[in-house]
């Protein structure tokens, strides 16, 4: 059973309801791996503080694509407020 493990970037630029990360480099995943993203409560970016990220999850849904073998999937994040600036999203995946 393989499996990956990272963090990514989630930007919402100057504010938007949705934003994207596209994970790359995951050279063992296939097709019908499954994929998995969260928020950790103390990540923190140049943009937001780790009080702001504790309250990520409050406000925003991830989903991650289907994955493309040999290279990666995109995380999808979706908000009902508009969220600006950049987020640290932490993923896995497995077969």
């Amino acid at each position: 059973m393989a499996s990956g493990t990272g963090v990514a970037v989630i930007d919402f630029g100057l504010g938007s309801n949705e934003a994207q990360a596209n994970v790359t480099g995951q050279a063992d995943i296939l097709a019908t791996s499954k994929a998995e993203s969260w928020v950790m409560a103390d990540d923190t970016t140049v943009d937001h503080t780790a009080s702001d990220h504790r309250y990520f999850d409050a406000l925003t849904g991830l989903t991650c694509g289907t994955p493309t073998p040999g290279i990666g999937f995109t995380i999808y994040a979706t908000s009902i407020h508009k969220l600006s600036g950049t987020y640290q999203v932490r993923f896995v995946w497995a077969d």
